[in-house]
């Protein structure tokens, strides 16, 4: 199970900070993610932070999005800065196991004036 939370409404520039909480006791062998869809568009992965640690952004949000994770608490999060008002869409987190993909329910953010 994946439960997202931080989403919210952010003035241009501004930054959100997302987290994921995840259970099961095999956390450290997932590759989680961070994925986003904004209306009428596909979902697209925004970062992904490997089970090794290797992370991949997004050339959108590269430079302004940071993810990490906590292998202890089960947690991944994704650090927003700079937001600007192409960035606002639904974000899901992700876990990926093998074949298997895990999703969360979703977190709207929203950056407008």
């Amino acid at each position: 199970q994946l439960v997202e939370s931080g989403g919210g409404l952010v003035q241009p520039g501004g930054s959100l900070r997302l987290s994921c909480a995840a259970s099961g006791s095999i956390f450290r062998l997932y590759h989680m993610g961070w994925y986003r869809q904004a209306p009428g568009k596909q979902r697209e992965l925004v970062a992904r932070v490997r089970s090794g640690g290797n992370r991949d952004y997004a050339d959108s949000v590269k430079g302004r999005f940071t993810i990490s994770r906590d292998n202890v608490k089960n947690t991944v999060t994704l650090q927003m800065n700079s937001l600007k008002p192409e960035d606002t869409a639904v974000y899901y987190c992700n876990a990926q196991v093998g074949a298997v993909d895990y999703w969360g329910q979703g977190t709207q953010v929203t950056v407008s004036s």
